[in-house]
């Protein structure tokens, strides 16, 4: 299609004209979507009946800000297209606690990696084109809970989050916090996911995995202001320590972390970069004593030669 055309009505197998504003940038993308059939809902009767939707939030971390564009030409119509600076490899969170209905990977056509979850009343979100998934097929997620990450598969040719809001098979037009979203064009929407409640929405055991117990931490203080806290953990059945530096600031957005371990007589495995909610989890054979330790942001935590045998 020429940039020059613009269709208000949508058709089966087009290509689409995504524009978004971000600052003073200008960022155009071409994205091919086939037509698609329609995702069964848990069950028509439920989406018949249709209780009250779910009060679905932006599919971002807490306070990040997000371009999301709408247009007549979107296959389908209803969805919304969310991007920004450097997005490829952000966070995408479940807009509404639900059980996951789809995993899949479409390749280089249509949604690419995309996942689907079914919330209460026959509702279900969509989660397409990402660079890979954190979740599985029956699986029960969170509001908040990070199910994928932004990427560029499937009929995209520049990284975003292709998202939409499902009732009875179809698409519905987009609601956050109870209002609709902006038709047609684009909106900057700024994330309220997770933001009630304190603290990180992760622990240290759900990290590390099934069978870890912590067995020590410290907090990470700098002019007394704290700004995260590194577990260490334990698995009694393997024998393997695991530690993981949980942030406390900047939730949901890209900041300095670490966490490693360093059992007796073994290398020093670390973890470090810049992470939305944790660094680690590090897991190693430790069945004698251990160093292990972190940081976030200014602050840090060495630990001595300790929890021996």
């Amino acid at each position: 299609m020429s940039e020059k055309k613009k269709a208000t009505t949508p058709r089966p197998r087009r290509r689409g004209l995504r524009l978004a504003i971000i600052g003073s940038a200008l960022a155009v993308t071409a994205l091919a979507l086939s037509p698609l059939s329609p995702i069964s809902p848990v069950n028509d009767a439920d989406a018949a009946s249709t209780a009250a939707a779910p009060n679905f939030e932006v599919p971002f971390p807490c306070g990040q800000s997000w371009s999301g564009q709408t247009r007549t030409n979107h296959s389908p119509q209803n969805a919304v297209d969310f991007n920004r600076t450097n997005d490829e490899g952000d966070t995408v969170a479940a807009s509404a606690a639900g059980t996951v209905s789809v995993v899949k990977d479409k390749g280089n056509t249509s949604y690419g990696k995309y996942v689907v979850i079914n919330h209460s009343g026959g509702y279900q979100t969509l989660y397409a084109h990402l660079s890979k998934w954190s979740v599985s097929v029956g699986q029960s997620v969170s509001l908040g809970q990070t199910i994928g990450y932004v990427g560029n598969t499937g009929g995209s040719t520049g990284a975003h989050l292709h998202y939409e809001q499902r009732s009875g098979g179809s698409a519905q037009k987009v609601r956050f916090d109870g209002g609709q979203a902006y038709y047609w064009g684009t909106k900057t929407y700024k994330s309220s996911n997770k933001c009630s409640g304190s603290g990180n929405p992760y622990t240290a055991t759900q990290v590390c995995g099934s069978g870890y117990k912590v067995i020590d931490s410290a907090a990470l203080k700098s002019g007394g202001k704290t700004y995260g806290t590194v577990y260490l953990a334990y698995n009694s059945s393997n024998k393997y320590n695991c530690v993981v530096t949980l942030k406390a600031t900047s939730l949901g957005s890209k900041t300095a972390v670490k966490a490693y371990l360093e059992p007796k007589g073994k290398s020093r495995s670390t973890d470090s970069g810049s992470y939305t909610y944790y660094a680690g989890p590090i897991k190693k054979s430790a069945p004698s004593c251990v160093k292990w330790g972190g940081t976030a942001g200014p602050a840090s935590y060495n630990s001595p030669s300790e929890h021996c045998g």
